[in-house]
């Protein structure tokens, strides 16, 4: 089974638009850091909710070395941070952040990467969800912001244009 380390914003994300279930059906089970947790149970939302009662499948791991946190960049938030280093820990096949800086800091050291909207493709791909473009237009409803040209790329790929 593949592990997969998680970070907020597509926690938050999949959370608002009632489809945390996406991970569950594409993974079986992902993994993150507690500061990830404390980031989308902060405030009891419904993103806190459907994280809470899903935890027999979404594992919180603490990470083990805080001194590694000084290795990346200031600019990234704890729980970016921590992703990173949970995935290193744990030799993580995946990581899930949609942070374009985060992205690259995690590519450095070799860590595989995709974003929310790389779930959602691979979602489509394998007939968990029958079209992208609903599930974009939510996204940008709650606040996600989506470039056009992405919106556009994405689509493509996903065989909507």
């Amino acid at each position: 089974m593949r592990k997969v380390v998680v970070n907020s914003t597509p926690l938050i994300i999949l959370c608002k638009i009632g489809r945390l279930d996406i991970l569950q059906k594409l993974y079986h089970e992902i993994f993150i850091p507690t500061a990830v947790y404390r980031e989308v149970t902060v405030v009891e939302d419904s993103a806190c909710i459907q994280i809470k009662n899903a935890l027999e499948w979404v594992h919180v791991e603490s990470i083990r070395e805080y001194t590694d946190k000084k290795m990346y960049k200031a600019k990234l938030h704890d729980g970016e941070v921590e992703v990173m280093i949970l995935a290193q820990d744990q030799k993580a096949d995946l990581v899930i952040i949609d942070d374009n800086a985060a992205k690259k800091t995690a590519k450095y050291p070799g860590l595989t990467v995709t974003g929310t909207l790389g779930v959602l493709i691979k979602a489509k791909r394998q007939g968990i969800i029958d079209s992208l473009y609903p599930f974009l237009a939510e996204m940008k409803q709650n606040g996600f912001y989506i470039d056009p040209m992405l919106e556009e790329m994405v689509l493509q790929q996903a065989g909507e244009r």
